[in-house]
């Protein structure tokens, strides 16, 4: 047998009588061609794949500030708090800095009713959003304007039931309050559900800082979501 390079080139009687052939190695027209393409092919795919990974993050970065810059005052059908920590009732900095927030919004016409979110850990005598609602209350909101969600333990499991209390109630849009580094995972998070979301981030108090740290967590945190959890979200929030 000979191989793909080498061809058949003469045939000669040797002194002893037998026929001997000659062979030469020469290139068949068109392997090295499909093999080169081949290369190519794989040289480019292997760019694409760098430049994804390279531009993907810098994307969900850029969205994190974007978000975080962004104050909409557009009007809603609900203020919605996410949680944040509070112990025996009293919310942490962080959270109280979210309520007084979501108050001024509510004094500024943005929405006529607050929808205060999250669960409890484990040891709590109540939850993140009943302890919103007793803070805003006690702040001088009406009882009747604050409605506590007290479902949730971490972003989207929250969101997901305040979506579900905005379906039964006829609601669509909210304005999302939380820290200015997290709104862009949850404005994300918020869309997926299907609700029609806008930002405003908290402006002073704890949470409040765009460090580094932070700003890099949350934008792992969109990552996570956009290529792991968003293929598993769906719309609880119907046109």
């Amino acid at each position: 047998m000979y191989g793909p390079s080498e061809a058949v080139t003469s045939a000669y009687i040797s002194d002893t009588g037998a026929m001997t052939l000659q062979t030469e190695a020469r290139t068949v027209p068109g392997v090295p061609r499909r093999r080169s393409r081949l290369r190519r092919a794989v040289a480019g795919l292997l760019l694409v794949v760098l430049v994804v990974a390279a531009v993907v993050p810098l994307l969900a970065l850029g969205r994190v500030l974007q978000a975080a810059a962004y104050d909409g005052r557009t009007r809603t059908d609900a203020v919605v708090v996410l949680g944040a920590a509070q112990f025996w009732g009293r919310p942490s900095p962080v959270l109280e800095a979210r309520l007084s927030h979501a108050r001024d919004l509510l004094d500024d016409g943005v929405a006529s009713r607050i929808v205060t979110a999250g669960g409890k850990q484990r040891g709590d005598i109540t939850t993140e959003a009943q302890a919103g609602k007793d803070w805003l209350v006690g702040a001088g909101v009406a009882t009747k304007r604050v409605v506590a969600v007290p479902t949730g333990s971490d972003t989207l499991s929250s969101l997901a039931a305040v979506a579900r209390l905005m379906a039964q109630r006829g609601w669509t849009s909210a304005t999302i309050v939380t820290d200015p580094a997290h709104e862009a995972r949850s404005l994300a998070m918020a869309a997926a559900l299907g609700i029609d979301a806008h930002g405003s981030g908290t402006q002073s108090g704890d949470g409040s800082n765009l460090t580094v740290d932070y700003v890099v967590r949350e934008t792992a945190g969109l990552l996570h979501f956009w290529i792991v959890e968003r293929r598993d979200v769906e719309p609880i929030i119907t046109p």
